[in-house]
């Protein structure tokens, strides 16, 4: 069985600059810089014949690279934090490409997410911190501007627990065509097909 989901990987230089802000709050559990990530879609567990399918489905995507900009910090969690993430600027293209991941799923059958999409990068999971907090931490870095920087790819990652800590592998990536015209540059925008 595998565990899947879809997403962009981070450049090293902007993990690092998610490192600098990676301290100092009690509870939290911060994730090593190889495991940061913009999720655009979770499929959860699955034999290999549905991921096979899935990854077919994935291929199939016709979008542009895009410019991505990582602004502010929060948490999810409400008055029960259970994780602390940097959120990333609204892209209208990252939008469309993380709602195509989630067709694709569905045309091979897999259940999706219902939330709203809501794209960040979890910096840490929370053990204990409290709202006070995860408050703190938000104030401090709520003028947190890192970027742009440019996705030209996205990953089929699997996600595997060990003793300590998550391991994420990429199973298949999916580059992203280039640039169509000036406005997609600047807008966001790009042109997708299903």
């Amino acid at each position: 069985m595998y565990r899947l989901f879809a997403a962009l990987d981070i450049p090293d230089d902007v993990g690092e600059a998610l490192q600098v802000i990676s301290k100092k709050v009690d509870g939290a559990s911060w994730r090593p810089i190889e495991n940061y990530h913009i999720t655009l879609g979770f499929f959860g567990e699955m034999d290999g014949t549905i991921a096979e399918d899935l990854d077919h489905e994935l291929a199939r995507i016709d979008a542009t690279q895009m410019q991505i900009r990582l602004k502010s910090a929060g948490w999810f969690g409400a008055s029960e934090p259970h994780s602390l993430w940097a959120g990333v600027e609204p892209n209208e293209a990252l939008n469309r490409l993380a709602a195509n991941c989630l067709r694709a799923a569905r045309r091979v059958g897999l259940a999706t997410e219902k939330r709203a999409y809501r794209p960040h990068v979890t910096l840490a999971y929370c053990h204990g911190t409290t709202l006070h907090d995860a408050m703190s931490f938000a104030q401090k870095h709520a003028l947190l501007n890192i970027g742009p920087f440019w996705a030209d790819r996205f990953h089929l990652y699997s996600s595997w627990s060990g003793k300590n800590a998550s391991r994420y592998v990429s199973e298949a990536e999916y580059p992203l065509g280039p640039v169509r015209n000036v406005s997609d540059l600047h807008s966001g925008n790009q042109n997708q097909s299903e």
